[in-house]
């Protein structure tokens, strides 16, 4: 029997609301952190990285904008034709890849990987999850680095909100989210209203929620020495003011 395919697989979905998620905010924010990747990890020009789950781009361009060897890697061809259209206009070369993080394997081993901007969690399973870090750890050298980013159970509680609605690239953007669960997820329902046909698209789907302490565990599970809990890249505390989670892990 064929595997069901889960929304994240789904080009379409990207090509409607990749411009909603990845705006001009999310890209203007970019620099930052490359940099702060390249000073945790004490990247410099000529190291190798994997972007893992890099969608359009955003963190891989502009890590190869610092000279280093960029390898990105995602499942949205729509994605990659995106990212690969960017590289070219400023000028840098990465290596873009279609592959699946619960399956892939390569035999170069990075210096360093990142999965940023809250892009793990979809999967059906804990043990799909489980198995993008796997995949991620066997892809970084001994004493290379993993930096991961993304909303925790304990940021989601924090800054929880009932939904909102907003203007965005000529949409009428409305956002409704719900915890899914004992606070074992976040459902988000997304719709967007065309401002000039007034056609509307609609998508919900559940991010898995870690607390950052299990999401710990299983980095070091996964086959990582040490990781250190972060509420932002300036290694500022995992506390109530914490903004995101960041994790900082050592192979």
């Amino acid at each position: 029997m064929e595997k069901k395919r889960q929304w994240f697989e789904d080009d379409s979905f990207w090509l409607n609301f990749g411009p909603i998620m990845f705006d001009s905010q999310r890209w203007a924010e970019a620099p930052a952190v490359a940099e702060d990747v390249c000073r945790i990890a004490g990247l410099s020009k000529g190291a190798s990285i994997l972007d893992a789950g890099c969608g359009p781009g955003r963190i891989s361009i502009e890590l190869a904008l610092r000279g280093l060897n960029v390898t990105g890697i995602d499942i949205i061809q729509a994605e990659l034709d995106a990212g690969k259209e960017s590289a070219e206009d400023e000028g840098v070369h990465i290596n873009y890849i279609k592959a699946d993080l619960r399956s892939f394997t390569v035999e170069k081993k990075f210096d360093a990987a990142v999965n940023l901007y809250t892009s793990f969690g979809y999967c059906n399973t804990i043990e799909e999850d489980a198995q993008i870090l796997s995949h991620i750890a066997d892809a970084v050298r001994d004493d290379g680095w993993f930096i991961q980013e993304c909303t925790s159970r304990e940021t989601a509680v924090l800054y929880f909100t009932p939904g909102e609605w907003f203007e965005r690239a000529g949409k009428t953007v409305l956002t409704q989210f719900s915890v899914d669960g004992a606070w074992e997820g976040l459902r988000s329902r997304w719709i967007l209203i065309d401002n000039k046909d007034g056609s509307r698209i609609e998508h919900e789907f559940v991010q898995r929620l870690y607390s950052a302490v299990e999401l710990k565990q299983m980095i070091l599970a996964a086959g990582f020495k040490s990781a250190e809990i972060y509420g932002d890249f300036d290694f500022s505390p995992y506390n109530e003011k914490a903004r995101t989670m960041v994790i900082a892990a050592r192979k």
